[in-house]
């Protein structure tokens, strides 16, 4: 099952919240499902170089809160908040609501995100750098920032070779089969002149042994994080969330772990 399963949707509801978070009855939970898809594909498309995680969406009565995880909070907030206000009207055109809140979350370590990993890599692939070298540099700074386990899995017409092929390269321990183990997953692919380069990448941060608050906008003390609730003002830290820098064994720490 977790060879076949996408190892997030495996473990939602014991270690990994949902990212849309509302209710729909019969009548408009497919235009709310669509709304959703619709957001996701435009933020992804207006910052492309933003890097955004995931994009979390919450329902209120007659209120829409989008909470976007990414790397580099400056080049979604711009100057003085003013690319942020054009990112919110241009939702609320696509959306037709009046009442549109963006928060924006910093991921303070993109080394153990497995979007922004499998991201960095297809630039790379992209700008025609060998995709070993790519995968091997991103498997070593994800190691050295703690992971126990990283897998890269690349599939097309690698190097521009005539008949397409796939190719994995794994350090460290990835248990797809345990539930309680933290692995963050991602596809996506590489735009070359020879074919698009599908990249899956598995990243394991860890066992969670206690109970875990499953909202995805709490980020653990481990991966740490700033929320700016409004563009331009006070930031806070945002620690309600788990802390993962406990989910170890003891004695079992992270790093290289056993290659293979």
């Amino acid at each position: 099952m977790g060879q076949k399963a996408n190892p997030i949707g495996n473990r939602l509801g014991i270690i990994r919240g949902w990212e849309s978070n509302w209710y729909g009855n019969k009548k408009d939970y497919a235009t709310k499902l669509i709304e959703d898809h619709k957001i996701r594909t435009y933020l992804n498309a207006r910052i492309s170089k933003g890097g955004i995680a995931r994009i979390v969406i919450e329902r209120t009565l007659g209120k829409l809160i989008i909470t976007i995880h990414t790397s580099k909070p400056g080049i979604i907030i711009g100057k003085g908040g003013g690319e942020v206000d054009r990112i919110k009207e241009e939702l609320k055109k696509l959306t037709a609501k009046d009442d549109v809140q963006i928060n924006i979350l910093e991921i303070r370590r993109p080394e153990l995100d497995a979007t922004i990993v499998g991201d960095t890599i297809a630039r790379q692939i992209e700008n025609r750098i060998n995709y070993k070298r790519a995968i091997k540099m991103a498997i070593a700074s994800t190691l050295r920032m703690g992971a126990e386990g990283i897998k890269v899995k690349v599939g097309g017409r690698i190097g521009g070779a005539e008949i397409a092929r796939s190719e994995e390269i794994k350090q460290g321990r990835v248990p797809l089969h345990t539930f309680r183990m933290d692995i963050d997953y991602a596809n996506v692919y590489a735009l070359t002149v020879y074919g698009k380069i599908g990249i899956k990448v598995w990243i394991c941060k860890g066992e969670v042994l206690g109970k875990r608050e499953l909202n995805p906008n709490f980020v653990g003390g481990k991966e740490g994080g700033e929320r700016a609730d409004r563009p331009g003002g006070d930031r806070r830290d945002d620690r309600g969330g788990f802390d993962r820098g406990n989910d170890r064994r003891p004695g079992g720490g992270g790093g290289g772990g056993r290659k293979r």
